[in-house]
C-alpha cells in the first residue's frame, strides 16, 4: 500500500470545517483541486467527482461513500475501472484540538495490481492538489468564520 498524508491547522470549530467540506454545490468557489462534487455524502452512494491534476488536466471519477461521521471523518473509495487494478480510499479527518479549533488530515491510500506504477505517475500532482486543497480550505473556513463572528 502507498499513501499520500497531508495535515493543517485550522482556526474554526470543526463543526464549521465539516459545513464548508458538505457544502459540495459550492466548491468551485473556493477549492482548486476537487473542483466539483455532486451527489449525496451517504455510505453506499456514488458521488461524480473532478478532479484538478494540473493545470490543463482534469480526472473524472465516481467514488463510493464508505463513511460520513459528522464533524468527524468523511472517507470515499474510487477505482480505476475495476476493483483491484488501482484503488484510492480519501479521507478527511477532523480531530477538534484542546483550543476547539480543527487538524484536518487529509489523505489517500492506494492499492491494487497497478498501484506502485500508478502511485508514481501521480504522487507529485495529487500531493500538490492535496497541499493546495488544504491551504484553500483553511483560508476559506477562517474567513466564514470571521464573518459569522463579525455578524454576532
Amino acid at each position: 500500500m502507498k499513501a499520500l498524508k497531508t495535515e493543517i491547522k485550522i482556526d474554526a470549530a470543526p463543526s464549521l470545517v465539516w459545513e464548508v467540506l458538505m457544502d459540495f454545490e459550492n466548491y468551485f468557489k473556493w477549492n482548486p483541486f476537487v473542483i466539483s462534487i455532486k451527489g449525496r455524502a451517504e455510505v453506499g452512494t456514488y458521488l461524480e467527482n473532478k478532479l484538478q491534476m494540473s493545470e490543463k488536466k482534469t480526472m473524472d471519477f465516481k467514488p463510493e461513500v464508505l463513511v460520513v461521521e459528522a464533524n468527524k471523518e468523511f472517507r470515499w473509495k474510487g477505482k480505476m475501472f475495476v476493483n483491484g487494478l488501482f484503488d484510492g480510499e480519501y479521507c478527511f479527518l477532523l480531530e477538534k484540538m484542546d483550543d476547539g479549533n480543527t487538524q484536518l488530515i487529509h489523505g489517500e491510500n492506494f492499492t491494487g495490481l497497478f498501484g506502485d506504477v500508478i502511485f508514481k505517475m501521480i504522487m507529485e500532482d495529487t500531493l500538490k492538489g492535496f497541499e493546495g486543497m488544504n491551504k484553500a480550505l483553511k483560508a476559506h473556513v477562517e474567513s466564514r468564520g470571521k464573518e459569522r463572528s463579525n455578524v454576532a
